[in-house]
């Protein structure tokens, strides 16, 4: 398959065909948010539910041995995806959010003490700001910040000089789900481990859109979510570097990540079951490896050229409406498949609530970044996001929308 066979492609997805409100053909630019799921994904999973149910790992009967034979097929598949050395660094969560509050606190808990600092960004996802904050107030660790620049891009020379001996992890986004920059987390890792410092990633919106390889990045944790990429919802990964996941306590307790357990002691599973308390959701890392491939077999070189393409399409035609506020930098090279945008005096929610009466989907508000609204002087934005799935005609209906809109006011 071929992104140029974009039609065949839409086809996968059935909700893209449907009308809203009964009138407008559905233009579904919220892939930022969550990304519609492709038939082969919905299929796998109900085949799964019908002829494979049973919970993994503890069973000795048949459906038992089937269901953990696909779910660590599935956590092969992420390894693959990713290219991380052993599938013992795949550890299944229940998305991006959860990989990043599982590290603050084991993290913490294994390597910091009262007055160690950790690094984050101007535009980081609240993900990647309360857990940090809550270990702040738990375990009085120190927030620092990278500041930004006017057109979205990190101060890298103020990065440099916030290290310090007190400095123990680097936390950042490596594309923002606001602003669409693609940070140069190569380079940020790089900078971090000349100080001795690991490093962690938030991939949530990197993993659905741009070719992936934390062996080549090097960073000691990345994260992302499965419902961002075609898969379903509930499910996520966190890679670690084993070293890191040796040493770290468990999340959580219970079922599945111990090796014995008296009420005298407890002992933990091996590498990445210590991280997986309870039973998984087994049918959902299934779906998440059929997403994997549907990606796969269309291509991520593919994907990312042609969201490229779309997103130069629509800052180009954007541009165009008078009153138009793009936020960020206006390069396509260095920008992912998301634009954030106001338009004159429009309150976000009043483009966003208009533009839904005309069938398109746009994702309104702070976009769960209020600190980077701060920082940009604005309540919040609207914001489009691209999939592989999208096309120019649907960039001709949103910026006509948004003219239509304009002209109201």
């Amino acid at each position: 398959m071929n992104i140029k066979d974009i039609d065949t492609i839409r086809k996968d997805f059935p909700i893209l065909s449907r009308k809203i409100y009964d009138k407008y053909p559905l233009v579904y630019l919220d892939n930022g948010a969550t990304t519609q799921k492709p038939l082969c994904v919905l299929d796998a999973m109900r085949e799964e539910y019908l002829n494979v149910n049973a919970n993994v790992h503890r069973g000795v009967h048949y459906l038992s041995q089937q269901a953990t034979d696909l779910h660590e097929a599935a956590r092969e598949r992420v390894r693959s995806f990713i290219n991380a050395a052993s599938i013992r660094e795949i550890v299944f969560t229940r998305g991006t959010t959860e990989s990043m509050n599982l590290v603050a606190s084991s993290f913490t808990e294994a390597y910091m003490k009262e007055g160690d600092e950790v690094i984050i960004s101007t535009m980081e996802h609240h993900s990647n700001i309360v857990p940090w904050q809550l270990q702040a107030q738990r375990k009085g660790i120190v927030v620092k910040v990278i500041p930004m620049t006017d057109d979205g891009v990190l101060d890298l020379d103020a990065y440099k000089g916030l290290f310090t001996d007190r400095t123990r992890l680097v936390s950042v986004t490596h594309v923002s789900n606001v602003l669409g920059t693609v940070n140069p987390v190569k380079e940020i890792v790089g900078i971090a481990h000349q100080h001795g410092v690991p490093c962690m990633i938030d991939g949530a919106q990197s993993a659905p859109h741009i070719k992936i390889d934390v062996q080549n990045m090097d960073c000691d944790f990345y994260a992302f979510s499965g419902h961002k990429m075609y898969g379903p919802t509930g499910i996520g990964v966190l890679y670690g570097k084993e070293k890191f996941l040796e040493e770290m306590p468990p999340y959580q307790g219970g079922g599945e990540m111990i090796g014995t357990v008296s009420f005298e002691k407890t002992t933990f599973a091996e590498l990445p079951f210590k991280f997986e308390a309870g039973t998984p959701d087994y049918v959902a890392t299934n779906g998440l490896a059929k997403a994997i491939d549907y990606m796969e077999t269309i291509g991520l070189d593919n994907i990312e050229a042609h969201e490229r393409e779309l997103t130069g399409y629509a800052l180009e035609q954007m541009q165009t409406i008078p009153g138009m506020r793009i936020f960020g930098t206006l390069n396509a090279d260095n920008r992912d498949a998301v634009i954030s945008f106001l338009v004159g005096d429009i309150h976000h929610l009043d483009m966003g609530t208009l533009l839904d009466r005309l069938g398109i989907a746009v994702r309104t508000g702070h976009h769960c970044a209020e600190p980077l609204m701060h920082r940009l002087g604005i309540q919040g934005t609207v914001r489009a996001s691209f999939a592989l799935y999208n096309t120019k005609e649907e960039i001709d209906i949103l910026v006509n929308g948004i003219k239509r809109v304009s002209q109201m006011f």
